[in-house]
């Protein structure tokens, strides 16, 4: 056999790798099948573009068995399934630069399912493992996570990283266009909510992306907004007459001074819990979200107090930005204290705002002000007072 019949692509192993994957895994059969496969000398394993065309290399489909092939399969048709490129793109510019980086942390997102789900994947497998990490996360976690230096090379292509590798062939010819790819991406969610009905046997990484993708996510930052705003709107509703300001009709009333209406700008209190099961970066993203609505409505930072507390209060000040505040604690949750400690102000506030992870005691009574709890965390806390206004924040959305 020369050398040039060994490079040429075994195309008959190749999709009969990609057969087998189908029928082991048959709801992701029409998002493997939407794959279309270009030959690529440059290419060192197999790797996808935007467009769904997956670059293989023929010394690579050559040196792997088909059980192994077949893995690579899932591996490739996952990154496009779970919108890597388009995650990506929604990263800051100096993250996205270390696409690499980004890369070995969505093969991390990936292959632990893989793996648990029992697939045979070639040579040395990236995994959250190999760092000390946890399974079960999305990417974004995961590369906060990373060691600051990453000795591996993941090279999976713009349909992962978002950075077109110099193998790939444009914009141009034929492909899956980003419509397409969002009806094959719940397409293949509802094949595998019916595989778990009739089979019971998906994989809980498939299960979870499925939910995502049939049942999105709120975004956190905009109910939040609402909510907050909502508020505001309540709380500058309570109009009184003041005699600072005469009223317009006192220039025809001789010697008679009317009053006039004022819509007072509500005070606001964030309590925030500093315990232990609470993370500075989740507390920080959820203060800045609530701090830039009370801006744009209108509320300075002169009339917002926020206060640190655990099982007490540790700092109540008035701050102008959210890196100002002292976030003490670390200890027990009460956030009964905090509540009373902000209503025993002299300038009491019309709005509470709350950042837990919800394991706490709430006040037995509603206190005299309009309440909004920002859940952080996740599990299953106890459930919050009806009389408050609830919203779960992910900040990793």
């Amino acid at each position: 056999m020369t050398s040039v019949e060994q490079r040429r692509l075994d195309r008959t192993k190749l999709l009969a790798a990609r057969f087998r994957a189908a029928r082991d895994r048959p709801y992701l059969a029409t998002a493997l099948y939407a794959l279309s496969v270009v030959e690529s000398r440059a290419v060192p394993t197999m790797a996808v573009d935007r467009l769904w065309r997956c670059y293989v290399s023929a010394e690579f489909v050559a040196a792997h068995e088909v059980s192994e092939l077949a893995g690579v399969w899932v591996h490739e048709v996952s990154h496009l399934l779970r919108d890597h490129h388009g995650r990506a793109d929604r990263l800051t510019t100096e993250v996205r630069s270390q696409h690499r980086r980004v890369n070995i942390a969505q093969d991390c997102e990936i292959n632990d399912d893989l793996l648990a789900d029992g697939l045979s994947l070639p040579g040395s497998v990236v995994h959250p493992g190999l760092f000390n990490l946890p399974t079960g996360r999305l990417f974004e976690e995961y590369l906060q996570q990373l060691p600051p230096t990453v000795e591996l090379e993941c090279r999976c292509g713009s349909g992962a990283s978002g950075v077109p590798e110099d193998w790939e062939l444009g914009a141009g010819g034929p492909g899956v266009r980003p419509t397409e790819a969002e009806a094959l991406r719940r397409q293949t969610a509802e094949s595998i909510r019916a595989h778990r009905r009739s089979r019971g046997n998906v994989p809980a990484g498939w299960e979870r992306w499925a939910a995502t993708v049939l049942e999105p996510v709120v975004d956190w930052r905009r109910v939040l907004a609402g909510a907050v705003r909502e508020a505001v709107v309540w709380a500058s509703g309570a109009i009184d007459y003041t005699y600072r300001r005469p009223g317009r009709r006192t220039a025809a009333m001789r010697g008679v001074v009317l009053p006039s209406l004022r819509r007072p700008l509500p005070r606001v209190a964030i309590v925030i819990d500093t315990s232990g099961s609470m993370g500075d970066d989740e507390l920080s993203a959820a203060l800045g979200e609530v701090q830039g609505v009370l801006r744009g409505v209108g509320v300075g930072t002169n009339r917002i107090s926020v206060l640190a507390c655990d099982a007490d209060v540790h700092a109540v000040r008035r701050v102008s930005s959210a890196d100002q505040v002292v976030l003490a604690g670390g200890g027990g949750t009460d956030m009964r204290v905090g509540i009373d400690t902000a209503m025993a102000q002299p300038d009491k506030p019309q709005i509470v705002v709350v950042l837990t992870d919800g394991y706490t005691p709430w006040p037995e009574a509603e206190p005299r002000a309009r309440v909004v709890i920002g859940l952080l965390g996740g599990g299953t806390p106890p459930e919050p007072p009806p009389w408050a206004e609830t919203i779960v924040i992910t900040p990793g959305t």
